[in-house]
């Protein structure tokens, strides 16, 4: 060992030959060199990474988990591009017509390609489940299942105008369809109040149809009524859907178009009923908001063009100005009518096909109610 304490390059190989040939699995203390080279290499700061020097990176747990994870948000983004309504349909959303769940549909802005599924069992409704299978379960409220456009400058109408007609517009339907007075019967003042006074044959009808209802002169063309004293409506939810348009009329004229379904839940009017039917009508009303300049009119009403109107479960043949309903669990799908058979949920066609179909063959039968 040298004078300083340090151990000689031959004194070191010595040992390291010394050790090489002993037992080679015999735990060693290490030597005072070794643990000199040890503490020293621990004190000594790390030297300098070299500019070309080449450093693995370090590996990150979970990496191929990242990957895998993204990869499948990849392909699901994928899916829901090419196939919304689908993915929509394994959570219990879509568009609903056809998926058989209980999510409200979104508005109808435009005429649907197809009638809405049926359900594979015909759930009959109660007093406290009135909609119950039946598609109109995941329909609007009142009013709310009407679509309403926006608004723009028409004929003589500024945006403004049109914006206030489209809303009178939808008074109306609901003073004539929706109103709870006038669905048991009473005179609706208010549905008539908007209608073109001056229009001399549409009044002379008005009068006509509730004093004396008649085939020509029904009232329900145009508006939903129950007798009091036989039917009464369970609760105060009518399920509707359908959609206003508009267009520009005849000199003109901003000429609105409704074509709405509705849907009345009812009971007997005797006391302690609880057998809930339903009367569905379809209408589509066609109403001109005419330039005073060249129409006579009174402000804020509407001259009528045209109105059909299509109802299941209302009485067939019935002219005493009121729907009559049939009630029986077994009448869905084995009505009594000479017609063809119509699905009343089924809004896939336009009124003149609906009408044109149905001609002159009496009436028809209902697939479902």
């Amino acid at each position: 060992m040298g004078k300083d304490g340090s151990i000689s390059d031959e004194e070191w190989e010595r040992f390291l030959r010394e050790a090489e040939a002993g037992t080679r699995d015999a735990p060693e203390e290490p030597s005072a060199r070794a643990r000199m080279v040890a503490r020293r290499l621990r004190e000594e700061p790390e030297a300098p990474e070299g500019w070309r020097t080449h450093r693995p990176p370090r590996r990150r747990r979970g990496r191929k988990l990242w990957y895998a994870a993204g990869l499948l948000v990849a392909v699901g983004l994928l899916v829901v591009a090419l196939a919304p309504g689908r993915v929509a349909g394994w959570f219990g959303g879509g568009d609903g017509e056809g998926s058989g769940d209980s999510a409200p549909l979104a508005a109808e802005s435009e005429r649907p390609a197809r009638a809405p599924a049926s359900e594979a069992s015909r759930r009959l409704p109660t007093v406290r489940e009135p909609f119950r299978g039946s598609p109109a379960a995941r329909w609007g409220d009142g009013t709310a299942g009407i679509h309403m456009p926006s608004a723009r400058a028409t004929g003589w109408m500024s945006e403004d105008q049109v914006a206030r007609a489209l809303s009178r517009s939808r008074d109306f339907l609901a003073a004539s369809s929706l109103d709870p007075g006038v669905l048991r019967g009473e005179h609706p003042e208010k549905a008539i109040a908007l209608i073109n006074p001056r229009q001399r044959d549409v009044q002379d009808y008005l009068a006509t149809a509730f004093r004396a209802p008649s085939r020509d002169n029904d009232p329900l063309m145009l508006f939903s009524r129950f007798a009091r004293k036989d039917v009464r409506v369970v609760g105060d939810v009518v399920k509707t859907r359908g959609r206003i348009t508009f267009r520009e009329g005849k000199r003109g004229a901003v000429e609105v178009t409704a074509d709405v379904t509705y849907v009345y839940p009812v009971v007997r009017a005797a006391g302690g009923s609880d057998e809930v039917a339903r009367t569905i009508v379809r209408r589509e009303t066609v109403m001109s908001w005419d330039d005073p300049a060249k129409v006579v009119t009174a402000p804020g009403t509407f001259s009528l063009l045209s109105y059909k109107t299509d109802t299941t479960n209302g009485g067939c043949d019935n002219v005493t100005g009121y729907f009559v309903p049939e009630f029986g669990a077994g009448r869905a799908g084995t009505g009594s009518g000479n017609g063809r058979e119509v699905d009343p949920y089924d809004r896939s066609a336009s009124m003149d096909t609906r009408m044109r179909e149905a001609g002159e063959a009496g009436c028809g039968t209902a697939t479902r109610w």
